[in-house]
């Protein structure tokens, strides 16, 4: 069946299984046509969703002393993660209550948090217990605020909302590049292979979307992913590249066994400590998020579903990324947020149907149960990933700029817009710490988040500048 073809409802399922329900919100997908879609989202983001845990977890001390996390720790940490996050996809794929906004959206492990976890964790009197239990009251936090939404979503204009979903764009451009280089930091960044390697895989993400007919042309991402792989395998085992280590399978298994259920912290040797200094130190951290989701949420009604979000939705997602994280913190991990990739994958490809992105987030907690295929889902190229993301996060910012142009364009939104991109993202380009002269937390919240400051100026702005000025024609 032709693409073209598929005229329905996007919120109005066809009451029989059918491939024709994947653009369609609700309704049951053949399993043969959901799994490989679901697959699709979880490759996106697999690796982005260990990278923070494996950033922190390994920086960590242990309260009161200064040593680390063992190996077979961490190990058990990134177990946890995937699991959080297939639990926390599920909580906004299917409410409870008012918990759940019923889209589309992904969440994983979250980058925003890694300069005020780090502050934590690396402190000795708090160490990994104190960064946990200020995660956990920090997600409760937010999950507060996501339920009063209601109360202040009047605040997030058209024109903010616009600008917050560009600079999401924007300020994934340089991780997809980073990737596509072979990953931020490794030593061989940029050789010949990585660049080749990331070229090849993205070539096939293009060619598969024109040549592949009806549903499975969406599934461009995940043959451009498997294309890339099988091109990085024969590059490591005929000795041209090392492109793939799957010795940290075997590794896994040692640590933690083929089967491992993921374990709370309340039954650990590290059991949270709640202070309130670390609790403050992250807060602003999660209204930030906050802001994120709302972005990437607002950007799923708009780029997939073709209209505006409902205030139940916004309360539902925001309610989620708080709760969820809180929950992520009981299994000693990190704070989850949408993936901004996934919404990218999601707008690129009109895949919408709520099932299918469930089965995504049973594969992923079917990973957390089976450590070793996290292991090996983990040993997908930084370069084939990269060739794959570049273009879902540029989808991202062109959402944006259609968002933006349902706005009125006169001298105010051309302020908002214009100041808000120019503090916002200029503060993440300066040559030094900007606000070297206020805490620490302030420049690494700022610093290095242009989703951050393209939200605080862009909202005061909109709440401060007067909404109608008389003009003059000459």
């Amino acid at each position: 069946m032709k693409e073209e073809n598929v005229k329905i409802d996007k919120e109005t399922p066809i009451q029989e299984v059918c491939e024709e329900n994947l653009y369609c919100l609700n309704g049951r997908v053949p399993l043969r046509k959901a799994i490989p879609f679901g697959l699709q989202h979880v490759l996106a983001m697999f690796v982005a969703n260990l990278a923070p845990v494996l950033i922190v977890c390994g920086a960590a001390v242990v309260q009161g002393t200064d040593h680390g996390l063992t190996p077979a720790e961490i190990t058990q940490i990134l177990q946890c993660a995937m699991f959080a996050a297939g639990i926390g996809t599920t909580m906004q794929l299917y409410s409870f209550w008012k918990i759940g906004s019923r889209l589309p959206i992904v969440m994983g492990v979250s980058f925003t948090f890694l300069g005020s976890l780090l502050i934590i964790c690396t402190n000795p009197a708090l160490g990994y217990e104190g960064m946990i239990g200020a995660v956990i009251l920090g997600g409760i936090f937010e999950g507060l605020v996501g339920l009063s939404a209601k109360y202040w979503r009047r605040f997030l204009t058209p024109v903010v909302s616009a600008c917050v979903v560009i600079a999401i764009g924007l300020s994934l451009l340089s991780v997809g590049m980073d990737s596509w280089g072979g990953g931020s930091g490794v030593e061989d960044f940029g050789a010949w292979y990585h660049l080749f390697v990331g070229a090849f895989t993205l070539i096939v993400c293009l060619v598969s979307r024109y040549l592949l007919k009806g549903v499975y042309k969406n599934l461009n991402i995940l043959v451009g992913l498997i294309a890339g792989y099988l091109l990085a395998a024969v590059f490591t085992f005929t000795g041209i590249a090392p492109m793939i280590d799957l010795s940290t399978i075997g590794q896994t298994v040692s640590q933690v066994g083929v089967f491992s259920l993921p374990k709370l912290v309340f039954l650990t040797e590290h059991k949270p400590i709640f202070d309130v200094g670390a609790f403050f130190t992250i807060a602003i951290v999660f209204l930030v998020s906050a802001a994120e989701t709302t972005g990437a949420t607002t950007a799923v009604c708009t780029g997939a579903l073709n209209r505006d979000i409902k205030t139940e939705e916004l309360q539902g997602s925001l309610a989620v990324d708080g709760f969820s994280s809180a929950i992520s913190g009981c299994f000693g991990c990190l704070p989850l947020t949408s993936f901004s990739q996934n919404v990218g994958l999601v707008t690129m490809t009109r895949v919408i149907n709520r099932f299918t992105i469930f089965m995504g987030a049973l594969i992923l907690i079917l990973a957390s149960l089976f450590p070793p295929l996290g292991a090996f889902f983990n040993s997908i190229p930084q370069s084939v990933l990269g060739g794959c993301t570049v273009m879902m996060f540029g989808s991202i910012m062109y959402e944006g700029i259609k968002m933006l142009k349902e706005c009125v364009f006169d001298d105010r939104t051309m302020i908002i817009v214009s100041l808000s991109f120019c503090i916002g993202v200029g503060l993440t380009q300066t040559s030094g710490n900007f606000f070297s002269c206020f805490p620490q937390a302030v420049g690494d919240i700022f610093n290095g988040n242009a989703v951050a400051g393209v939200f605080v100026v862009s909202l005061l702005l909109s709440l401060f500048l007067p909404k109608e000025k008389d003009h003059q024609k000459e």
